[in-house]
């Protein structure tokens, strides 16, 4: 059984090459600013879940014969208003305030899609501490980070200098970096794409 990640997103490329899992990446090229505004009123969790099951049928209806995995996170602050990605350095700065000093979550949502439907989904919550951020850091954070960070929310990779944002991390590792890995590992086991 093939597997397409059905992402353009590097990180999620890295995590599945990293775990070994045969797969190539086929970008959903979905409207996702289009998909959320239709989505309005719907919980953070649940617009997650609905994006990542938009990208994998999307794909998967071009791709019979394939497992294709879409994928997608949303970050909910602790109001319950959704953050999107940032769209210029200016916008990352107000988002990285806005984060300074609170908590806030990321909910990775997995589905698997086959022949146009989707067949497995699992969505994951972690709770992220952002320590308080002064102006110095977040010039130099900045410097550092954009436009690397544009297609993050949140703001961060956790992976490299966006570990210095926090303080404390409730959840998994993975989760955080925009996939709920070892569900779906376990998934494609069941599946015969890995061997159990």
């Amino acid at each position: 059984m093939r597997l397409i990640l059905a992402s353009g997103s590097a990180s999620r490329r890295a995590m599945l090459e990293a775990a070994g899992v045969p797969f190539m990446a086929v970008p959903p090229n979905v409207d996702e600013a289009a998909a959320k505004a239709g989505l309005a009123g719907v919980s953070a969790r649940d617009t997650a879940d609905a994006l990542a099951e938009l990208k994998a049928r999307k794909v998967s209806m071009n791709e019979p014969g394939a497992l294709v995995l879409g994928s997608d996170s949303i970050v909910e602050l602790a109001d319950g208003a959704i953050l999107d990605k940032p769209a210029t350095r200016a916008e990352a700065e107000s988002h990285l305030r806005l984060l300074s000093g609170k908590r806030h979550k990321i909910h990775s949502a997995a589905v698997i899609a086959e022949g146009g439907r989707p067949v497995w989904r699992e969505v994951d919550t972690a709770t992220l501490f952002v320590r308080p951020l002064s102006d110095a850091f977040l010039q130099t954070y900045l410097d550092a980070e954009w436009p690397a960070i544009a297609g993050c929310v949140g703001c961060f990779r956790i992976e490299g200098l966006g570990a210095q944002l926090f303080a404390r991390i409730d959840g998994s590792h993975f989760t955080v970096l925009g996939l709920p890995l070892l569900p779906v590992l376990d998934y494609l086991r069941v599946r015969g794409v890995l061997t159990s």
